[in-house]
């Protein structure tokens, strides 16, 4: 309905802090060895404007997309995964270039892939239901500062409202 806005499930929302610090203090570590599984409508969105991003790639990670893409045969979820380069994300370059493209074309999430747009929101296989990563939350292990629950005092719920309303926007029942 137009002008409602949908509701989505966010398990741990009301209890936990999170604050994104990149550019203040955080280089986008999550890029580092940053291999989200690839959607086929993600890819296809990606193919299509693949040389837009070119530029703005950094040179080893544009020699390797020319020689042999952006997306490895590693499968997760079902899905090929985006390639690394000297340890980081082939589409990192001083941040996200699909973020900074998409930016300046006014939409950041529309060229990132699902997971990194969502990041650190994560569906809850058991019951569907959104929740926020945390070290010690449902088993947590990617050892990223800004997952520690004493890293922000900020509350997620007021800290990820672009990617919560990026979620109810992609999720079929909110």
């Amino acid at each position: 309905m137009a002008g409602k806005r949908m509701t989505l499930n966010v398990i741990n929302l009301d209890t936990v802090t999170f604050e994104c610090t990149y550019g203040r203090g955080c280089d986008g570590i999550c890029c580092q060895n940053g291999r989200p599984p690839v959607a086929s409508e993600e890819a296809a969105r990606i193919d299509k404007n693949l040389k837009k991003f070119l530029p703005h790639l950094t040179e080893k990670a544009r020699k390797a997309v020319e020689q042999g893409g952006y997306l490895t045969k590693r499968i997760k979820s079902g899905k090929p995964m985006l390639r690394v380069v000297g340890g980081w994300c082939v589409f990192f370059n001083r941040g996200c270039v699909l973020h900074k493209v998409g930016m300046n074309e006014g939409d950041k999430f529309k060229y990132k892939p699902a997971p990194c747009s969502l990041f650190p929101l994560e569906r809850d296989d058991d019951h569907g239901d959104y929740y926020v990563r945390q070290h010690g939350y449902k088993g947590e292990q990617w050892d990223l500062f800004c997952l520690a629950p004493n890293a922000s005092s900020v509350p997620a719920a007021q800290s990820l409202q672009e990617e919560l309303d990026f979620a109810r926007r992609r999720s079929p029942n909110g």
